[in-house]
C-alpha cells in the first residue's frame, strides 16, 4: 500500500498528506493556518486570564499586535543568523518566510523584549503581564507544533519505538536524513521510507503537560509575580533540551558541535531556577520580618495589658486599704465614745 506518512506500530497510515490548500488561485499552507489558530487560541486564553486576575484587557489587545509582528521578525532573524553560511550567498531569500525558517526561541526572545518596553511605557508590572502571556504562548506551542507534521519536518533520529514515524524519503529534506536512518530504510511498493522519532509530537505532548501545570499555578498556587514565567523557563528549557538531543535538523553554534537551542535551553532553565531561589529567599525574609514584627507587637500588647492589670490591682488594693483604715478609724471613734462615763448603747 502506498502512503506518504505512517505510524506503523500504532497501525496508522496516511496515503496522501497534503500540506496546503488552494483558495481562489492562492496557495495557503496548513502550517500557516495552524500557526494562526495557535495565535488566536493563545490570545483569547490570555484575555480570559487577564480578566480573571483583574487586569485591564485593553492593554493586551495592543500588546498582541506588537508581539505577533516582532515575534515573527525575531523568529526569522534568529533562524537566518544561525544559517548565515546559506543566506549570505542568497540574500534574496532572507525575507522569504514562505520558504520556511522560523525559530521558536527567536520569537520568544523578541516577544520578551517587546513586552519589557511595552510595560515600561504603559507603567505595567512586567512579571504580572509575563505570567499571563506566557500561558498563551505555551498553548500556542502545543497547537503550532502540528504544523511541522504537515511539512514533514522537525523529526528526530531513527527509532522503532511505539510512536515511530515512517515517511517517504523522496518527500523529505535530505539534509536532515542521517546515515543511521538510511541504514534502516524500508522499501515498500517501489518507495523508500525512513523511520524517525516524531519529535514534533513529543514536544507538543510535553508542552501540554507544562500548560496544565502553568494554569494550575496561575489560578491556585502562585506565590509571587514572575513565578509562572520562571516555571515556563525551567519546564520548556528541560523539554527543549531533551527534544534537541533527538532532532537531526538543529541549528548549530558556528564552528562548534553545540546545538544553539540546547545551549539556550540550559541557560533558560538556570534563569528560571535563579528566579525561584531569589524570590523564595525574599518571601522567607519577608515572612520572618512579619513574624518578628508580630512578636514585637504581641510583646508590647502584653506589656500594656499587664501594666493595666497591675495598675488596676494596685488601685484596688489602695481602695481596700483606705476602706480598712476608714473602718478602723470609725471603730476607734465608737470605742472612744462608749468609754465615756454614762454612755450606753
Amino acid at each position: 500500500m502506498k502512503y506518504d506518512i505512517a505510524f506503523p506500530n500504532l497501525g496508522i497510515f496516511i496515503e496522501n498528506l497534503r500540506n496546503n490548500i488552494q483558495i481562489g488561485g492562492f496557495t495557503i499552507a496548513f502550517y500557516g493556518i495552524i500557526i494562526a489558530i495557535a495565535m488566536m487560541v493563545g490570545f483569547f486564553l490570555v484575555l480570559l486570564l487577564a480578566k480573571k486576575s483583574g487586569q485591564n484587557t485593553d492593554n493586551y489587545y495592543d500588546l498582541f499586535i506588537l508581539v505577533i509582528i516582532f515575534s515573527i521578525v525575531g523568529a526569522r532573524a534568529y533562524y537566518v543568523a544561525f544559517n548565515w553560511d546559506y543566506y549570505q550567498i542568497r540574500p534574496s531569500q532572507i525575507l522569504n518566510i514562505r520558504g520556511g525558517g522560523l525559530a521558536v526561541y527567536g520569537g520568544i526572545i523578541a516577544s520578551l523584549l517587546v513586552l519589557s518596553i511595552f510595560c515600561l511605557v504603559k507603567k505595567l508590572k512586567f512579571f504580572q503581564v509575563a505570567d499571563t502571556g506566557i500561558i498563551g504562548l505555551t498553548i500556542g506551542q502545543v497547537i503550532g507544533r502540528f504544523g511541522n507534521f504537515f511539512n514533514m519536518e522537525a523529526f528526530g533520529s531513527y527509532t522503532n519505538n511505539l510512536f515511530a514515524m515512517r515517511m517517504r524519503y523522496d518527500l523529505l529534506d535530505k539534509d536532515y536524513v542521517d546515515m543511521v536512518m538510511l541504514s534502516n530504510k524500508i522499501e515498500e511498493d517501489g518507495f523508500t521510507y525512513i523511520q524517525a522519532h516524531p519529535t514534533f509530537f513529543y514536544e507538543s505532548a510535553l508542552n501540554l503537560i507544562l500548560f496544565i501545570i502553568l494554569i494550575i499555578l496561575f489560578l491556585k498556587l502562585k506565590k509571587f509575580n514572575g513565578q509562572v514565567l520562571a516555571t515556563y523557563f525551567m519546564g520548556y528549557g528541560a523539554i527543549r533540551c531533551f527534544i534537541e538531543q533527538l532532532r537531526t535538523d538543529s541549528l548549530m553554534i558556528p564552528n562548534t558541535n553545540f546545538k544553539v537551542s540546547q545551549v539556550l535551553s540550559i541557560v533558560l532553565f538556570i534563569i528560571g531556577l535563579i528566579m525561584y531561589i531569589v524570590n523564595f529567599i525574599r518571601l522567607k525574609k519577608k515572612k520572618n520580618k512579619t513574624n518578628i514584627m508580630s512578636e514585637v507587637a504581641g510583646s508590647v500588647v502584653n506589656k500594656i495589658v499587664n501594666s493595666t492589670s497591675n495598675n488596676t490591682t494596685t488601685d484596688n488594693e489602695t481602695d481596700n486599704t483606705n476602706l480598712n483604715n476608714q473602718n478602723t478609724n470609725n471603730g476607734i471613734e465608737i470605742e472612744d465614745i462608749t468609754d465615756k462615763p454614762g454612755f450606753s448603747i
